[in-house]
C-alpha cells in the first residue's frame, strides 16, 4: 500500500490541540510536495455535530458535499490545500448506525454483533476508505482523550491498523500535556508518563510524543519522557504556545518534526517550500495598521462557534495589510438606546448565522445603525435574512419579519422555502443522508450568478461562484421587486434566479448580506474575496 496513516492521540485533557497539530503537520508534509489529507474520528454518539448546541461542541463546520462536520476540518482545509468531504469526519453515532443497519439488513449472516470485530472493522473501513494509489498520507486524529470509555473502539481500531496494513505503513503520535507549575518554577512530566501508560495499556506504543506546553521542553526532560515512555529520545518534541496559530508549522519545522516523521514512515526526502508560510506569519506579526470589527451575535462568550468566521476576518486582514481586532457584542444586550454607544468605535460591523430568535432586535438595531450611519457592515445567512428584515421595516415601512421568528407575520419577506429540494435535485446528483433536523436545510455548496457593476461581482471578478450553505430560509421572492424599487440591490441569484444569495446597498460604502457561509472557504493564503473587501472597506472608513 502507498499510503501511509499517521493515527494523533491526545492524553491528560482536552482542548490540547490535537486538530491545529495535525493540519500543521499535514501542512509541513505538504510542503514537501506530498498529498495529504486528514479525518477526524470523534467518539459522541452523534451523527454528526448538526444538531448539538453550540455553547457544548462550537462550531458546525459545512463541508463542500453538505456534510456537517466537526470544526477541526475547517482548520484541515485552512492549512491544507485540499477540500474535506463526508469521508472525513467520522462519529461512533455514524458507525454504530452503519453497523446496526448492516445487522437489520442480513450482512452478518444471523451471527452475533460485537465491538470486536464488527465496530473496529467499520472504523477501519471508514479510515481506509480514504486511501488512493495517489496520496501518500493519510492523518487521523482521535477525538477526545486516552481514557474516555467511548473512545476505547478508535483506539482499538487503530491499534489494529498497524497489523492490517504493515508497521512501516503506520506511525503514533500522542500530542499530551507538560504542566508548567509556576510555584515551583518547573514543568512536570508526570502526567506526561501516565498517559502513556495509559495508551500502552491498550496495546499502542506511540512513535512520538509532542508535549504541550507554555515554555519550551528543555532537553533533559525530554530525554527523561523519552526514557518513561520507551521512545526514541529525538522522537520527543515540543508544542509550545505561540502567538498565532499560523505559526505552529513553522515551529513544528524548527523542531524537526517533519523530518522525524519522512524517516519513520520512509517518505520521500524533499526539502519543504515554506515561503507562504514566512510571509503569512511576517504579516501577521508586522501589520502596517488597525481596524475593530463588531461581531454581533449571540454566542459572543463562546468563540469557538465562530472560528471560521474569526479566521476568515483574520484572512481579511492579512489582504489589507492590517490588524483585525474582534469585538464580540452581545446581541442581546443592544437597545435602540445603546446601540450608538456600544458600536460607534468600530470600523466595521458584522452579524453572523445562527438559529432562532434570541438576540434579533438587538441584531435589527446594530444594521440599522450601521446602514444610516455608513458603517461597513457584512451580513451571513441570518445576518443577511435581518439585514432585508431591517430594510423593509425602516426603509420600506412594512411590518416584515421573518417566518422563523413570528410564522404569522403580516409581511414575511424571509419564508420557509420547500421548493428548494426540488431546487437542489436539480443542481446536484448527491442525495445526502440528513437527519428529521436537517431534513428541510440546504446544506453544501451551490451555485450563484452575480450582476455585473455591483460590489460582489467587483469583489469575485467573475460572473459565477460557487458557496457553501447552512440554512432552512430564504428570502421571498414575491417582495422582489418592491425591494428593487425601493433601492435595493440583488447581486448574486441561483443560476434560474429562483434564490437570492446576495444583497447590497448601493448608496453605502459597503453593506452586502450573502445567504451562503463564505467563511467557510477562506484560506489564510487565499483570503476570501468578501472578506477581504469587507476589511478593506473597514480600512477606508477608519482612514
Amino acid at each position: 500500500m502507498r499510503t501511509k496513516f499517521i493515527f494523533i492521540t491526545g492524553g491528560v485533557l482536552s482542548s490540547l490541540g490535537k486538530g491545529l497539530a495535525a493540519a500543521s503537520i499535514g501542512a509541513l508534509l505538504e510542503t514537501r510536495g506530498l498529498k495529504v489529507t486528514i479525518m477526524k474520528l470523534d467518539p459522541y454518539i452523534n451523527v454528526d455535530p448538526g444538531t448539538m448546541n453550540p455553547f457544548q461542541h462550537g462550531e458546525v463546520y459545512v463541508t463542500e458535499d453538505g456534510a456537517e462536520t466537526d470544526l477541526d476540518l475547517g482548520h484541515y482545509e485552512r492549512y491544507l490545500d485540499v477540500f474535506m468531504s463526508k469521508a472525513n469526519n467520522c462519529t461512533s453515532g455514524s458507525i454504530y448506525n452503519t453497523v446496526i443497519t448492516k445487522e437489520r439488513r442480513g450482512d452478518y449472516l444471523g451471527g452475533t454483533v460485537q465491538v470486536i470485530p464488527h465496530v473496529t472493522d467499520q472504523i477501519k473501513e471508514s479510515v481506509l476508505s480514504l486511501a488512493s494509489d495517489d496520496l501518500d498520507v493519510v492523518i487521523v486524529e482521535i477525538g477526545g482523550t486516552v481514557g474516555d470509555i467511548e473512545g476505547l473502539p478508535f483506539l482499538e481500531a487503530i491499534r489494529q491498523m498497524r497489523g492490517d496494513v504493515g508497521k512501516e505503513n503506520v506511525l503514533y503520535i500522542h500530542l499530551t500535556l507538560v504542566p508548567y507549575i509556576k510555584a515551583a518554577g518547573e514543568l512536570k512530566t508526570k502526567p506526561t508518563q501516565h498517559s502513556v501508560k495509559e495508551l500502552r495499556s491498550i496495546g499502542i506504543q506511540p512513535d512520538i510524543i509532542l508535549c504541550r506546553a507554555e515554555v519550551d521542553v528543555d532537553q533533559s526532560l525530554r530525554r527523561k519522557i523519552a526514557l518513561f515512555c520507551n521512545v526514541d529520545a529525538d522522537a520527543v518534541f515540543a508544542a509550545v504556545d505561540v502567538e498565532s496559530i499560523y505559526e505552529v508549522p513553522l515551529k513544528f519545522y524548527e523542531e524537526g518534526i517533519d523530518q522525524k516523521i519522512a524517516i519513520m514512515l520512509k517518505l520521500p526526502a524533499k526539502n519543504p517550500h515554506l515561503a507562504p508560510w514566512t510571509r503569512l506569519v511576517d504579516k501577521l506579526k508586522n501589520p502596517a495598521g488597525r481596524v475593530s470589527i463588531g461581531i454581533v451575535g449571540k454566542y459572543v462568550e463562546l468563540k469557538e462557534a465562530y472560528k471560521s468566521l474569526h479566521e476568515a476576518l483574520v484572512h481579511g486582514g492579512v489582504a489589507n495589510d492590517v490588524a483585525v481586532e474582534l469585538v464580540y457584542v452581545n446581541s442581546e444586550e443592544i437597545t435602540g438606546r445603546n446601540v450608538a454607544a456600544r458600536l460607534k468605535n468600530l470600523d466595521g460591523i458584522l452579524v453572523p448565522g445562527g438559529f432562532g430568535n434570541r438576540g434579533i432586535p438587538g441584531k435589527l438595531q446594530a444594521i440599522r445603525y450601521a446602514r444610516e450611519n455608513k458603517i461597513p457592515f457584512f451580513g451571513i445567512c441570518l445576518g443577511m435574512q435581518c439585514a432585508v428584515i431591517e430594510f423593509a421595516q425602516h426603509v420600506m415601512n412594512l411590518p416584515a419579519d421573518s417566518q422563523e421568528f413570528d410564522p404569522n407575520t403580516k409581511d414575511p419577506v424571509i419564508y420557509l422555502m420547500t421548493e428548494w429540494y426540488d431546487f437542489r435535485r436539480q443542481v446536484t446528483e448527491k442525495r445526502d443522508e440528513l437527519s428529521d433536523k436537517g431534513g428541510t436545510m440546504r446544506l453544501g455548496a451551490y451555485p450563484c450568478v452575480l450582476k455585473e457593476g455591483t460590489k460582489a461581482f467587483e469583489a469575485y471578478e467573475t460572473a459565477e461562484i460557487s458557496e457553501r450553505h447552512r440554512h432552512r430560509y430564504e428570502f421571498n421572492k414575491a417582495y422582489f421587486d418592491k425591494f428593487v424599487e425601493s433601492g435595493m440591490v440583488f447581486s448574486g441569484l441561483s443560476p434560474d434566479e429562483t434564490l437570492v444569495e446576495i444583497v447590497e446597498l448601493p448608496d453605502h460604502p459597503w453593506f452586502v448580506g450573502c445567504q451562503f457561509h463564505p467563511e467557510f472557504k477562506s484560506n489564510p493564503m487565499r483570503p476570501h474575496p468578501l472578506f477581504r473587501e469587507f476589511i478593506k472597506a473597514a480600512k477606508e472608513h477608519k482612514g
